[in-house]
């Protein structure tokens, strides 16, 4: 008989419809052989070593009445990168979806929802994303490195800045991208944004659903890893609200890069035009999954648009949507939704754009 050699197994997943901080979950441990603890995770996926699990779903607001319990369902498997009180104990995180002891989906899960869009694809057109994911660091309830009373220098050189009077909390912030990094999470960059304390990291491309996946796993990477970093008194949080703080100051967005096979292909401008004009006519029903609060964010100043307006523009900041000049030049690429709030649900909002830039019939599983 193969000897077996535990495993730690942080089975992840999200309660109701905050995607940002209400993410639960809790261990349990796995017995594994030699050989396939050599194994991929997608590989012991695949092999169904990560079982199904359940919690009480009456205290994640998820399930009312005599039968509480909600179940697990694993979808996608990462190995920790945090670190481990013993480094010889593999760590796998495992995301999962929420499901009714019926096997109905819950109400919450949109991870379903947009799995369901994706699934429609007949054209095979084989979406690919690239989130921007602003936030700001706070500390003891304010952001980052601004005074504990009143307000830093107005903004101007925070944006890419160096030095330590210009950002605050890199350690922090490149620590998080390294981990990500370590991690397989498909991060492509980070950099400090125009409100002091404020940051971005971007994760993609990643096609389909995938991109939900990727961003929900490095949201809770960071509460993760930050509450390592809060020590005695040292509260530390990160903020993704539309507008973490009122007045002359920057909210935080998730813009949303979005190809497809034909905007790939050459002469795939005409292809995106054609999906700005389908986004022209959806205004309404797609901002309502591009966040909460999201029309304190959305003014027309602080290089947004306006909530209640659509426009589209070549190289725009301040437009719904950016056409990068470069897309124009070579006139095949990408466009870049800048509507969607920093604490939005990326299942939600990936699978809406994708849905009404193609004008998929199956924009109303969102809407329900």
């Amino acid at each position: 008989m193969a000897t077996l050699f535990p495993a730690r197994a942080s089975y992840i997943w999200i309660s109701g419809k905050d995607t940002h901080h209400d993410i639960r979950g809790k261990d349990k441990t796995l017995y594994l052989t030699e050989e396939e603890l050599k194994q991929t995770p997608d590989a012991l996926l695949a092999a169904g070593k990560f079982a199904v699990w359940n919690f009480d779903g009456s205290s994640t607001n998820q399930a009312k009445g005599l039968d509480t319990e909600i179940l697990v369902t694993p979808v996608r498997v990462f190995i920790s990168s945090l670190p481990n009180a013993v480094p010889d104990i593999k760590w796998f995180v495992v995301l999962c979806e929420c499901f009714l002891p019926s096997g109905e989906p819950t109400p919450d899960n949109t991870r379903y929802i947009a799995r369901s869009v994706f699934d429609a694809d007949k054209k095979n057109l084989r979406p690919w994303f690239g989130m921007e994911q602003e936030y700001v660091l706070m500390r003891r309830g304010r952001p980052y490195g601004w005074p504990s009373f009143g307000f830093p220098g107005p903004q101007g050189p925070y944006y890419c800045g160096i030095g330590p009077s210009s950002v605050y909390g890199r350690t922090l912030v490149e620590r998080h991208y390294e981990l990500c990094l370590a991690m397989g999470i498909k991060v492509s960059g980070i950099n400090a944004e125009v409100m002091p304390g404020q940051w971005e990291f971007q994760v993609g491309p990643c096609e389909g659903i995938e991109m939900g996946d990727h961003l929900i796993v490095s949201r809770w990477l960071f509460l993760r890893m930050l509450e390592l970093e809060s020590g005695e008194g040292e509260f530390l949080d990160v903020d993704y609200t539309a507008k973490p703080v009122k007045g002359d100051w920057n909210g935080s967005g998730l813009h949303t890069n979005f190809s497809t096979t034909e905007t790939r292909e050459p002469e795939g401008l005409d292809a995106i035009l054609r999906y700005i004009e389908n986004l022209s006519h959806t205004v309404s029903k797609d901002i309502v999954v591009y966040g909460h609060d999201n029309n304190t964010r959305l003014s027309g100043h602080h290089e947004t648009s306006r909530y209640d307006q659509f426009s589209y523009g070549v190289g725009t900041r301040g437009t719904s949507i950016r056409i990068p000049n470069a897309v124009k030049a070579e006139r095949t690429g990408y466009m870049e939704d800048r509507r969607p709030a920093g604490d939005v649900d990326p299942y939600l909002v990936s699978a809406r754009l994708f849905a009404s830039a193609v004008n998929l019939p199956e924009t109303e599983l969102i809407d329900k």
